[in-house]
């Protein structure tokens, strides 16, 4: 959401702006952790946050470098998927990247349809982890 310049800004979103600024302080002050992930953002099983492991030429090309991809749920963040990796898979992670990727426009006899659009992380370990879901000798 775009921030207005207070000048612009309504007299009401002013007051809101204040009423959360004094429960922001208020909070760091009783020593409260005022960041709540609510129910419907929170996965309850890592299982759920990763989807299934990637398989193509370019992520096999990755295995060698300590890198593993896999198609994960389109509203887990980086840090959802740090933590579900290393719960599954008991490695030591180092870094995640996301990418999210559109879904294919595809020709029909009827017309035009979309293949769903998918979300892939990237996922890089420790040096000497290993992760054996695609069944290396290595």
């Amino acid at each position: 959401m775009a921030t207005r310049h207070p000048s612009i800004a309504s007299k009401a979103a002013k007051a809101a702006k204040a009423a959360r600024v004094a429960k922001a302080k208020r909070h760091e002050a009783e020593g409260k952790n005022t960041v709540e992930t609510p129910l419907s953002k929170s996965f309850t099983d890592p299982r759920d946050v990763l989807l299934k492991p990637v398989v193509s030429e370019k992520s096999y090309a990755l295995l060698d470098e300590g890198k593993y991809t896999f198609i994960v749920a389109p509203g887990a963040n980086k840090t959802q998927i740090k933590e579900a990796v290393q719960a599954v898979f008991s490695v030591k992670v180092t870094g995640v990247n996301t990418i999210n990727r559109q879904g294919k426009r595809k020709r029909t006899k009827s017309g035009f349809g979309k293949r769903a659009d998918s979300k892939r992380a990237i996922v890089t370990l420790a040096e000497g982890d290993r992760i054996d879901i695609f069944g290396q000798a290595s």
